[in-house]
């Protein structure tokens, strides 16, 4: 699998689906749009590692183990063979699909038990799943730069993007009166509008390019039309999100800031060397594994058009 380069799901395959008989016939319906599939336990927690796997030192990789159900969402496949292996292991398993740009998804999860509200101003209509506790999971193409993991100012809604998983129709997690559904009104997955976007923004994700128009200076450096009047310090702010990011959200931040730099590069604000060694350090200083930083650097960087330095 390759990280950090989004496809989302052709058009010509407009709606999702509303009702599957099963979890095969589901499953094998997203995997040939694409979406990576796997199976976690009843309650939604990861099936149990495999013992050698549990045991399993750092250096194991979990893209590349071909254990069917170790290592929660790194087992997603779209390879029938392997998904209809999956789901006979974990009989009573709950389908679920990784999120991110490795499916072409972020999907933004309404929570009303935590105070969730769906904005029809914000939100655009899309394919829409119904949640056993109320809320809504709105399936939108991945935009192709990072997103932060709740949407900013909005109390129980979150971004299901790099990094994570949605439980999908037609499971039914243990104790749940009711399942994982597609609303009545099937619909395309869509593009975020422009408003909704620019909400998901954060201070803490990646720089993102000025807008195009009268050239101004922006507080990470960028100008308008591509420009960059202080590299150095959207150098540093850059990476410094790299180290504010929180366990469990610092790789897709690595590929956020391997965009950035590709940007840098592109606008010949820094040399490719250069970036790669500061991407290749700040990885190195968070955890990230030789692997994860090779990856979010090619990823970032053929994300903008560029050519994959490593």
């Amino acid at each position: 699998m390759t990280a950090g380069v989004p496809h989302p799901p052709a058009r010509a395959a407009a709606q999702p689906g509303r009702r599957w008989p099963d979890r095969r016939a589901a499953a094998l319906h997203y995997a040939a749009r694409g979406w990576q599939v796997f199976v976690l336990g009843r309650t939604k927690r990861p099936v149990a590692n495999c013992e050698p796997c549990a045991g399993a030192g750092p250096d194991h990789d979990r893209e590349a183990c071909p254990c069917l159900t170790c290592h929660g969402f790194y087992a997603a496949t779209v390879d029938p063979e392997r998904i209809a292996a999956m789901l006979t292991a974990v009989p009573e398993g709950l389908l679920a699909i990784r999120t991110g740009a490795v499916s072409g998804l972020a999907i933004i999860d309404i929570d009303p038990r935590n105070g969730g509200r769906l904005d029809r101003t914000l939100m655009n209509p899309t394919a829409t799943v119904a949640t056993p506790g109320g809320g809504w999971h709105l399936y939108y193409a991945h935009p192709g730069r990072s997103l932060p993991g709740k949407l900013p100012g909005r109390i129980g809604v979150d971004i299901k993007t790099d990094g994570g998983l949605v439980v999908a129709p037609p499971s039914t997690p243990a104790g749940a009166a009711r399942g994982y559904r597609w609303t009545s009104q099937p619909r395309p997955v869509e593009e975020m509008a422009p408003r909704l976007l620019d909400a998901c923004q954060t201070r803490s994700g990646a720089p993102v390019p000025a807008a195009t128009g009268t050239a101004k200076t922006s507080p990470t450096g960028l100008v308008g039309g591509g420009a960059i009047s202080k590299p150095d310090a959207l150098l540093a702010a850059t990476l410094a999100a790299v180290d504010r990011a929180p366990q469990g959200r610092r790789r897709v931040t690595l590929y956020g800031a391997a965009r950035g730099l590709a940007r840098m590069v592109a606008a010949d604000a820094l040399n490719t060397l250069d970036a790669v060694d500061a991407l290749t350090a700040v990885g190195a200083r968070n955890q990230q594994t030789p692997r994860d930083i090779r990856g979010a650097i090619k990823g970032g960087f053929e994300a903008e058009g560029l050519p994959s330095p490593v």
